[in-house]
């Protein structure tokens, strides 16, 4: 009998293939089929609704903590999606002997990052459990929106669109890995953990023509990528030497032999946009304070054939294959 592996978490294929064939295998209808960030409910106005569950070690972390992680998680996906923040319920799994003050540290920093984009906590359940059952705390958080920006899809790709990222690639999943084996650098490997909102709806109310967007959570940039060509049946060439990786994190990718580009974000936006609006958009990423780094980093070569070419700097080309196997369990 098969069992759950880890890689069945990490966003690459065996997590798509367990949707697929199991969660998709009963729940299957017109909404979830999309398959999107959040989902899009009529119910006289729009609605966009998320749900997601945060499992961080360590559950501190250099620049945030799961509190604030589960908050931006959540707030990040309706963003996405052209959802204003509004409600949310969350859900704690708590192992017997974490400390109070512990647990309030983490709901501190979670109602300090729900003021940032207005979002409000109108739901809870506490469970505790046996000492050993869990490790410290679990979170899961669901969060409504109400969608002021429609037609942000996975499948709106089209040939000639540009590529943006919003900021430096695989901070957040190259944070928890140092802090994991304990490693140091002249420059600490902070996590990118932030909400996004702000900085989104300034994009989505310029007028620009944006076909979707996304953040890079499990699985990182390459798994945005390979989705987005999977599902709008599309080639996307992206060149290596713009993606924006922070010196630490490409420092710690080539001692430990990852891809700064499978590691996860949590306060980084990609972007499909429509070529003629490309600088627009970049620009005014960059007035942000979230969106500093941002980078046009390629573009959306033809339809059919769907895959992510990466155009390396000795001028050879190579596929960016979406991430498989478990890289790094319990990363959020």
């Amino acid at each position: 009998m098969r069992k759950i592996l880890l890689s069945h978490g990490s966003g690459g294929e065996e997590t798509q293939k367990l949707i697929k064939n199991i969660f998709l295998k009963y729940f299957s209808n017109e909404i979830l089929d999309k398959l999107e960030d959040s989902s899009i409910l009529n119910v006289g106005r729009k609605i966009a609704f998320t749900t997601d569950a945060f499992t961080v070690s360590p559950i501190f972390f250099k620049g945030g903590n799961i509190g604030k992680l589960a908050v931006a998680g959540t707030v990040n996906d309706l963003s996405v999606m052209g959802a204003k923040p509004l409600y949310m319920s969350v859900s704690f799994i708590i192992e017997e002997g974490l400390l109070v003050e512990e647990l309030e540290e983490i709901v501190k920093a979670m109602d300090e990052e729900a003021q940032k984009s207005g979002i409000k906590v109108v739901a809870g359940d506490t469970k505790v459990v046996p000492k050993g059952a869990l490790d410290k705390l679990f979170i899961s958080c669901s969060g409504i929106g109400e969608v002021l920006y429609e037609g942000l899809s996975a499948h709106n790709l089209e040939e000639g669109d540009v590529i943006l990222v919003s900021g430096s690639v695989g901070d957040h999943g190259a944070c928890i890995l140092a802090e994991r084996e304990g490693l140091e650098f002249e420059v600490p490997i902070t996590s990118d953990c932030k909400s996004l909102w702000n900085m989104i709806e300034k994009v989505l109310s310029s007028g620009a023509c944006i076909h979707a967007m996304r953040d890079a959570t499990r699985g990182g940039l390459s798994a945005v990528l390979n989705e987005w060509a999977e599902q709008s049946n599309v080639e996307i060439e992206v060149e290596e030497e713009s993606i924006p990786v922070k010196d630490a994190v490409r420092g710690l990718c080539e001692l430990l032999g990852f891809e700064p580009f499978h590691l996860a974000n949590e306060g980084m936006v990609v972007i499909a946009v429509k070529e003629e609006d490309a600088k627009k958009v970049l620009e005014i990423l960059r007035s942000t304070e979230e969106g500093k780094e941002a980078e046009i980093i390629g573009r959306v070569v033809k339809k059919g054939s769907p895959r992510v070419v990466i155009n390396t700097p000795y001028g050879v080309k190579r596929i960016m294959e979406a991430p498989s196997g478990e890289l790094l369990p319990r990363i959020c």
